[in-house]
């Protein structure tokens, strides 16, 4: 994939979280923690494993690129414990954590080079387990992974009656001559 691919993703990932957290704003906070059998069982459940899974992966590419002063500000971030952690009791904090990280992607996508890309990445997995991949490829996963449980998100909201509207990546996709 061409750079400009990861900025598209960054950008569906920023506009994507923009409108589940717009949504969930018309929720009260017992039904954002209300269990609904959800594999993280709330709505705020969720989105908080999206940005326990985000900040774990953003941690692993800074250790692998010590130099890029983009993921700098992840250095005062403490390293979550669990894929269920909550970051956040609150809606508020969780929110404005969510459009830091999703800055902070962004401008991290944006420098980007395609040598990088193909770098390899060496990190330990939750459980210590060792692992090393290209860069594109774990990339891959990053934004997969967000798609899929925002997905889960825009479920659990339309079952309070809240629809997002299109969800698409080709929303954002420009059209060609």
């Amino acid at each position: 994939m061409k750079r400009e691919s990861w900025k598209l993703l960054a950008e569906y990932n920023s506009w994507m979280n923009e409108k589940l957290y717009e949504a969930c704003e018309s929720l009260t906070n017992e039904e954002l923690w209300e269990n609904r059998r959800a594999f993280f069982g709330s709505i705020i459940g969720t989105l908080n494993h999206i940005a326990v899974a985000d900040t774990i992966w953003l941690k692993r590419f800074r250790s692998n690129f010590p130099f890029c002063a983009t993921l700098e500000p992840l250095d005062r971030i403490l390293q979550p414990e669990r894929l269920d952690q909550t970051l956040f009791e609150g809606f508020q904090g969780l929110t404005q954590y969510r459009k830091n990280l999703d800055h902070l992607i962004s401008t991290w996508v944006d420098g980007i080079g395609e040598d990088d890309l193909v770098s390899i990445v060496r990190y330990k997995n939750m459980r210590g387990i060792e692992s090393s991949r290209k860069l594109a490829s774990l990339l891959l996963h990053f934004f997969n992974h967000q798609t899929h449980h925002r997905g889960q998100v825009s479920n659990l909201l339309y079952q309070v009656g809240i629809d997002i509207g299109v969800t698409d990546l080709l929303a954002l996709t420009p059209e060609e001559d």
